[in-house]
């Protein structure tokens, strides 16, 4: 499908979520049925290695032990050793399925949460308070409940939040007019709080293993249709978002040993590193931490585009960020979609590296 029909189909599909339209199809039904009888095999063995829990990475990272933010908050500290105790730490919130969650790894510093907070501390040289109230297994309409969770009460609205949505949306065949009226409203409601808000998009379903050939085309297609219409909805609310869809596909394609975990479906260390290390510099522009250029780089493919357009574009490029940048006009809203370097961390001690490789132009 080339960019301009994935635009047309994700208009569509963000213009029935806006106005409450009938679901979309992504796939017939048949191939529908069909491919989620390959992922319900392939998800019979999904776990968490020893345990089907995702690692606790709550905390305070940024501090050395025994901080006094982590005594007031009741957590330990993690992160680097600069101490900064007069700063108050930013407040991190991820909100979505297991992959926000961490499933699939062992370790509380591997999890996407742990990463991300960790490079966010290096990079504003101050503590980050992180939280998680994502649900491994959530489709987008449990996002109702977690953001609820998070606004409760008044004085702990977070900075930043990270959303991470779409795969089960897919494989439990919601219609994605319903998937992206969900995460539009999450998006809006966050924002109207005061939190900065950034999406990674629906994953490719492509990559799973046990899912073979033509059914990965059809899950590719729809993740991607998925994705786009993601970030239309989410940036005409006033957030970011970031690819993971082709971020996690041709890498995981390649070196499936090294990205999936022992389930063959979760993210491993190394890919949940792969994916922080793409949402991170976005999180950190959010929050206005990053070095902006005056203008787009032409060279790296950058520029404004209808959004539509630009949704389109993000759902075909690894770690491609979207983002409103101009008031709607006879062609609808427009964006501007920006290609940040990324680097790949390793999974050995992925909490300290992180931080070290958050550095603007890293």
């Amino acid at each position: 499908m080339t960019s301009m029909s994935r635009a047309r189909v994700a208009r569509r599909i963000a213009a029935g979520a806006a106005y409450g339209g009938g679901g979309i199809g992504l796939l017939g039904a048949a191939a529908v049925g069909v491919l989620l009888a390959e992922v319900r095999m392939a998800r019979r063995v999904v776990g968490n290695g020893h345990s089907p829990h995702p690692p606790s990475a709550e905390g305070v990272y940024g501090h050395t032990h025994g901080s006094r933010y982590g005594r007031a908050y009741g957590y330990g500290s993690y992160g680097s050793s600069y101490d900064v105790p007069d700063d108050p730490p930013l407040r991190l919130v991820m909100l979505g399925d297991s992959t926000a969650a961490g499933q699939g790894v062992h370790r509380s510093r591997q999890t996407p949460g742990a990463l991300i907070a960790s490079g966010l501390a290096a990079v504003a040289e101050r503590p980050v308070l992180l939280r998680n109230v994502a649900l491994p297994g959530a489709q987008s309409d449990d996002l109702d409940r977690q953001v609820a969770l998070v606004l409760e009460d008044p004085a702990q609205i977070p900075d930043v939040c990270v959303i991470m949505i779409g795969a089960n949306d897919v494989t439990h065949r919601m219609p994605p007019t319903r998937s992206v009226r969900h995460l539009s409203a999450a998006v809006r409601r966050l924002r109207t709080a005061g939190a900065e808000v950034v999406v990674g998009t629906c994953p490719d379903l492509g990559t799973l293993e046990p899912v073979q050939q033509p059914l990965r085309w059809l899950a590719r297609r729809a993740s991607r249709q998925l994705a786009a219409a993601q970030t239309i909805g989410t940036v005409e609310q006033g957030g970011r978002t970031v690819s993971l869809g082709d971020l996690l596909g041709p890498e995981f394609e390649q070196n499936p040993r090294e990205l999936f975990g022992p389930d063959n479906y979760h993210p491993s260390a190394e890919g949940y590193a792969t994916a922080a290390m793409a949402v991170l510099p976005t999180v950190c522009a959010a929050l206005g931490l990053w070095p902006e250029e005056e203008r787009p780089d032409v060279s790296r493919r950058e520029g404004f585009l209808p959004v539509a357009r630009a949704a389109a574009e993000a759902a075909s490029e690894a770690g491609t960020e979207v983002t409103a940048a101009m008031p709607t006009g006879p062609r609808g809203p427009w964006a501007l979609l920006k290609r940040r370097r990324r680097r790949r961390v390793p999974a050995t001690d992925p909490a300290p590296t992180a931080a070290a490789e958050a550095q603007p132009g890293a």
